[in-house]
């Protein structure tokens, strides 16, 4: 059950985090824009977090996830260390997407894994 609450909460964070950026035209427009620079981090925090406490199990058929990216990131965002934008634009167009597919596909290739009774 953990492991398919930590599923949505990753694809919700994510899905959210891609609505935010439909309209952006440009990296230079998301960092002048405070609000939606901040709902954005705030989504980014959310998935870094839930992937720090992902089951081992998961963590392990999840190899080619950038782990030590999104540790790199929840730290900065953690920590409210300036400046993050190389690393939040990174969180945004290499980790986020990523981590959808790959949470994904795992959850199509195991789906007893995400089941709500397990």
């Amino acid at each position: 059950m953990l492991s398919r609450m930590q599923y949505d909460i990753l694809q919700a964070s994510g899905k959210v985090v891609t609505l935010l950026l439909a309209e952006m035209q440009s990296e230079r427009e998301l960092f002048t824009s405070a609000n939606t620079l901040q709902r954005v981090e705030a989504h980014l925090l959310v998935m870094a977090q839930t992937l720090a406490h992902l089951p081992q199990t998961l963590h392990r058929r999840l190899v080619q996830l950038d782990w030590h990216g999104w540790q790199r990131l929840r730290q900065l965002l953690e920590q409210d260390v300036h400046p993050r934008s190389e690393e939040v634009w990174y969180g945004i167009h290499a980790l986020v997407p990523a981590t959808l597919e790959m949470t994904a596909r795992l959850r199509r290739q195991e789906p007893v894994w995400f089941e709500i009774g397990f």
